[in-house]
């Protein structure tokens, strides 16, 4: 990773948790971090993390999956079930099956190492910025509806028939993005682009988000009725006419 250089800051100052036990890279994201004008802390190992986050309620974490004490997805999940904190994972390459993992517990993004520390500060500034969106939604008549499921963009709530829904911040993106778009396919990168805001970055990311959301709103998961696989495409949502806006 080559020396920090500044650059501008494309929002509000975050507080944001570095938790990486390799101090040259935990210098080098926080630097990075810093100069985009960002409050940055570090931890270097799980236990510190968890306390961490408890005392300064961070906006974002960058989270490495190998830590001491407890591990990355011990921590995500951990995080995750106290708040809806948006996670960027930091994962060794090859590590598929972590990275699927952590992004199975909600994480919202992942860098591989070796990576540029430009576009960790990208993706930070990214996921900061469709959070920020997200908590400052202007009041407003929307609502979303189809095939039994009941979206507010305002409140960020979902339910289907009447019960809730616990959806993370990307999987109610997602529902939200599906259901005011019934009956059409739509590419992974498509998706990549709209949902997540991104023109780069592993497809696989869409592909777990898509499952997760399957399994929360599905009868059947491993029979989907709603969000439907169109192959050599990307996923179609049918909601029998009903996924329109109102």
């Amino acid at each position: 990773m080559s020396t920090a250089t500044s650059t501008s800051p494309s929002g509000p100052p975050a507080r944001v948790l570095v938790v990486d036990d390799d101090p040259t890279v935990a210098e080098v994201v926080t630097g990075y971090l810093r100069r985009a004008g960002h409050d940055v802390h570090h931890a270097a190992d799980g236990p510190t993390a968890l306390e961490a986050a408890l005392r300064l309620d961070p906006d974002l974490v960058v989270l490495d999956l190998m830590l001491p004490g407890i591990d990355g997805l011990e921590v995500c999940r951990r995080l995750r079930a106290d708040r809806p904190v948006p996670v960027i994972m930091l994962t060794a390459r090859g590590d598929e099956d972590d990275r699927i993992a952590g992004l199975e517990l909600g994480a919202d993004d992942y860098v591989t190492k070796p990576f540029s520390p430009r576009e960790l500060v990208l993706r930070v500034e990214c996921v900061l910025r469709r959070s920020r969106t997200a908590a400052t939604e202007p009041p407003g008549p929307l609502r979303l509806a189809g095939a039994g499921i009941q979206l507010d963009p305002r409140t960020r709530r979902a339910a289907k028939n009447g019960q809730e829904l616990t959806l993370t911040l990307r999987e109610f993106d997602l529902l939200a993005y599906f259901l005011t778009r019934p009956g059409r396919a739509h590419g992974r990168e498509e998706l990549m682009r709209d949902v997540w805001g991104w023109d780069f970055g592993d497809l696989s990311t869409v592909t777990v988000h898509v499952r997760r959301l399957r399994a929360k709103i599905e009868d059947d998961p491993a029979a989907p009725r709603l969000i439907q696989t169109v192959w050599g495409v990307g996923y179609r949502f049918e909601a029998a006419g009903e996924g329109v806006p109102r």
